[in-house]
């Protein structure tokens, strides 16, 4: 269930990159409650390329906490361009050119947005959001296994629920 806080936050950034070049797509709970999980968001994430953050940025600059800086966390094995903005109460992160840690110590290749982008409806909005089948793998290949798990069986639900259909 997305709140009314989330929404008006979603609607603010909606808004603010209509009509502006940014490749983005909501990841994270809000993408997953938007896509029928079972999952209560308690903020905002947004993947982009890097010129996308800066755009973002921009965009939005009355709301910012953090500016956008490339920022790499060892613990979590991912780094970004990231940044932090506050928009009616709501946490929204922003994370340009995402790249996790191979188990190698190399870094993966900056995600392909473009290739695990989908549409959801939402209140007149046409959001992108990255795929579930996407969002599981790399929940997996970072260790975050039940977020993995959780999303698998939704998939896993949909595709039974699905192939019911056509043959009921």
């Amino acid at each position: 269930m997305v709140g009314k806080r989330h929404l008006r936050a979603l609607r603010a950034v909606y808004e603010a990159l209509s009509g502006r070049e940014v490749r983005w797509a909501l990841t994270g709970s809000l993408s997953f409650a938007l896509q029928g999980a079972p999952v209560e968001p308690d903020d905002i994430d947004i993947q982009t390329d890097r010129e996308g953050a800066y755009e973002i940025q921009r965009a939005l600059h009355e709301h910012v906490t953090r500016r956008v800086e490339f920022s790499s966390s060892a613990a979590g094995g991912i780094r970004s361009h990231f940044g932090e903005l506050r928009i009616g109460g709501v946490r929204v992160e922003v994370m340009g050119d995402v790249q996790k840690r191979l188990p190698d110590g190399s870094w993966e290749a900056p995600v392909a947005l473009e290739r695990h982008t989908r549409r959801v409806e939402v209140e007149g909005m046409s959001v992108p959001v990255l795929a579930l089948e996407y969002e599981a793998a790399a929940y997996r290949r970072l260790g975050r296994l039940d977020t993995a798990r959780m999303l698998e069986e939704m998939l896993e639900k949909e595709n039974r629920e699905r192939g019911e259909g056509r043959h009921g």
